[in-house]
């Protein structure tokens, strides 16, 4: 039991939740205390805690009165997917997790999802498919839940056509740190009263409050979709097809960009098989419409697209069970490298700089003797690069090849991080692309929010 939180307290979270929704052996809450961040870079978790499980808003709302009060952290949790320490509890306190919280019902007429915090992305991706609809995004994990979803702003493959979580959003209902709740935004598509505080609490990686539920835009199910598997010889003569592609009107839904070793990797770690073995990078492109037509007419242009770029093939895949399975090894690069890694990042620069800064990366790589493989979203110049443990001598040699390419990226006008956030190992790098001014305006924001500094106090505002 935690010494710094009084016995009281824990009495009174207890007849708030009731006595199975408090934990307090630590055995019991191991899964709690990490997300996906590599080991060597994650932040140690504090040794005095104690997990809360909600079942309603109201409990979130009097959970937070009681630590506001008594000046005791809150850490929020969802499904510990992030990769930079963001829901790590690095001080005594309050974990809060929402899982109970996981009801989902559709607006059909208005097409709407009304989802608590605590549901998955893939609950979200089930209830709109059987409701005729369709959720776009897929940032990967689908055991994410909506508030870490939307905490993060996560994108994902999809964000090409239909962009990332922000875009999503019509409403949210949230907590604040001092149990005051607000109702933001609805079912409307125009809101134009005041501030816009939902497109701030969108990617604020649970400092400014606890989201407890969303109102989430969903669309149309595409009647037809269609998966590109493109090999080329040469990075550039892929990444040279993709402003290409994006000139010629046709817009996929995703532009992944692969190296082969890479994909094959991840396609062992699964005991898969992928589908296409040419080549030294590939493109993975998916399509979708509301026609076959439509959609066979955007693969015969984007085929020509990249044939004129010396492609060496255009495997295409039609049913799902093809199309699912090529997601799923490209979204397990990362956990297949995962054991062999110290750190991924996520720097992201104008789409036409993506090839530049992908030599750039090879440079770097070959100047310090290591393994970068690379890899990302090739539509919106989102790169993933792994700074791999082969060849590293010391982290201090990790800090020197992170800020490298940190510093690349701000050159070619990017910036550090363009999924992942900042969460908690990125606090060193947030003078590389804000000035004092920003950070002091976000610090203000945050302490108008949260005047007593309890939820997620290690994070950098």
């Amino acid at each position: 039991m935690s010494p710094k939180i009084p016995n009281a307290v824990i009495d009174d979270l207890r007849g708030i939740v009731g006595d199975k929704w408090v934990i307090v052996q630590r055995e019991l809450m191991e899964s709690y205390l990490k997300d996906e961040t590599p080991d060597i870079i994650r932040p140690k978790p504090a040794e005095d805690l104690i997990l809360v499980k909600p079942s309603s808003t109201e409990e979130v709302s009097l959970i937070l009165k009681i630590a506001n009060e008594k000046r005791i952290p809150v850490f929020p949790v969802g499904g510990r997917t992030g990769l930079v320490g963001g829901a790590v509890p690095t001080e005594p306190g309050i974990i809060i997790s929402l899982e109970r919280m996981n009801k989902i019902e559709v607006d059909l007429e208005n097409m709407m999802a009304i989802a608590e915090a605590g549901a998955t992305l893939g609950d979200l991706i089930k209830v709109a498919e059987n409701a005729g609809l369709f959720f776009p995004p897929h940032p990967g994990d689908e055991g994410a839940q909506i508030g870490g979803l939307i905490a993060t702003n996560a994108g994902g493959a999809r964000a090409i056509k239909y962009g990332v979580m922000r875009n999503y959003i019509k409403g949210l209902e949230v907590v604040l740190p001092t149990g005051d709740v607000l109702s933001l935004g609805g079912r409307i598509l125009k809101n134009n009263v005041g501030y816009d505080l939902i497109q701030l609490i969108i990617g604020s990686e649970g400092t400014l409050c606890v989201i407890t539920k969303a109102v989430i835009k969903l669309f149309p199910k595409s009647k037809y979709m269609v998966t590109l598997v493109v090999p080329f010889n040469t990075r550039s003569e892929a990444l040279r097809s993709v402003p290409a592609i994006l000139r010629s009107g046709v817009i996929p839904l995703a532009i992944e960009y692969v190296q082969i070793n890479e994909i094959l990797e991840a396609a062992r770690h699964l005991n898969e098989k992928w589908p296409v073995h040419k080549g030294f990078a590939q493109l993975i492109i998916i399509l979708d419409g509301m026609s076959q037509e439509e959609v066979l007419a955007a693969c015969e242009e984007i085929s020509r697209i990249c044939e004129s770029n010396n492609a060496l093939d255009v495997m295409l895949a039609e049913t799902p069970e093809e199309q699912n399975r090529i997601l799923k090894i490209r979204s397990n690069i990362y956990t297949a490298l995962k054991p062999n890694m110290i750190d991924i990042l996520d720097v992201t620069v104008p789409p036409s700089c993506l090839e530049k800064l992908m030599d750039e990366v090879d440079a770097i790589g070959s100047r310090y003797g290591v393994y970068l493989p690379a890899y990302g979203h090739a539509g919106d110049g989102n790169l993933h690069v792994h700074i791999m443990k082969e060849g590293i001598k010391s982290m201090e040699m990790v800090k020197k090849i992170k800020g490298e390419i940190y510093e690349m990226a701000v050159r070619l006008g990017g910036t550090i991080t363009g999924e992942h956030g900042i969460g908690k190992i990125r606090l060193g790098d947030l003078s590389m692309v804000l000035s004092e001014k920003h950070i002091e305006i976000l610090r203000g924001i945050k302490r108008v929010f949260d005047p007593n500094n309890i939820l997620n106090p290690r994070h950098p505002l």
